[in-house]
């Protein structure tokens, strides 16, 4: 059965609808992947897996702009799950493409100008061609694993959070990550995991972390020179750091270009546009 998930922009599409008058609408029921038709009747709205919503859960989706709702016993429920071992709450946003995860309310992504698939894309462009093994430091909703994934050998993906892989799950922009035979998930420590790999295991890695000040250890010169160490010759790195033009950004991105030159990289280069660094081995 198809799981419904929504967010106040296919929500408002439903609502003018029956505004308008009609009885069917089309709409996309999996946040913009693709569209269904959907039945608009006095009282409840009629999807094709014979959930019903009444109007006023539809009304509180579209009121709602920072949450997703997965659809389960007719009745709207925000994508939200709370991890007791962080004291944090993981969410999922919509954006006009691919939706973004919150932790906390601070957003994951890149949401001003562009969505969080097309600042996916720009991080792999950074390192293409995208070959042979690759290893992707931080899976969250798994966009970076899916795109590698596309034209790597193998991708292995590690989130130490088990919380954001339920949030992943129910959204359906992620679902190639749990579906892919070319990705293998781990769930652990990224700095614990990366440890027990060999030598040169990877072509590719592409490093998306959390904030400095969420998880420092992940910049420091010992994660480093693990990474360097995985990485075979040739290899490619991709640091995200985020806007090297503002303050904070340019801080981070010095102490991480100067540790990633002493932990053995020969050539470390700032890629602004993708909010972050390129390192080769």
């Amino acid at each position: 059965m198809q799981r419904i998930v929504l967010s106040y922009i296919q929500a408002e599409g439903i609502l003018k609808a029956r505004k308008a008058g009609e009885t069917l609408v089309t709409v996309s029921l999996d946040l913009g992947l693709t569209t269904a038709e959907v039945a608009i009747g006095p009282t409840v709205v009629r999807f094709p897996n014979d959930q019903v919503l009444t109007w006023k859960g539809l009304e509180m989706i579209g009121a709602s702009g920072r949450s997703c709702f997965v659809i389960e016993d007719n009745a709207p429920h925000k994508i939200r799950v709370f991890s007791e071992a962080a004291n944090r709450l993981y969410s999922l946003m919509p954006t006009e493409g691919a939706p973004t995860m919150l932790v906390s309310g601070v957003s994951m992504h890149r949401v001003k100008g562009i969505d969080p698939y097309r600042d996916t894309l720009q991080k792999i462009k950074t390192i293409a061609p995208v070959l042979g093994r690759v290893l992707d430091t931080a899976t969250g909703l798994g966009y970076t694993a899916i795109e590698a994934a596309r034209t790597a050998e193998h991708v292995i993906t590690v989130e130490i959070e088990p919380a954001v892989l339920e949030v992943a799950r129910l959204n359906p922009w992620s679902q190639a990550l749990f579906e892919n035979p070319k990705i293998t998930q781990l769930v652990g420590d990224t700095v614990e995991e990366v440890e027990k790999f060999e030598d040169g295991t990877f072509a590719r890695i592409i490093h998306d972390p959390p904030a400095f000040s969420l998880a420092g250890d992940l910049y420091s010169g010992v994660f480093y020179r693990c990474l360097f160490r995985v990485l075979r010759r040739g290899g490619r790195l991709f640091h995200y750091i985020g806007n090297l033009e503002s303050k904070s950004g340019r801080a981070v991105a010095r102490g991480a270009m100067r540790r990633l030159r002493e932990a053995g990289f020969s050539r470390v280069v700032r890629r602004p546009e993708a909010f972050g660094l390129v390192a080769c081995k």
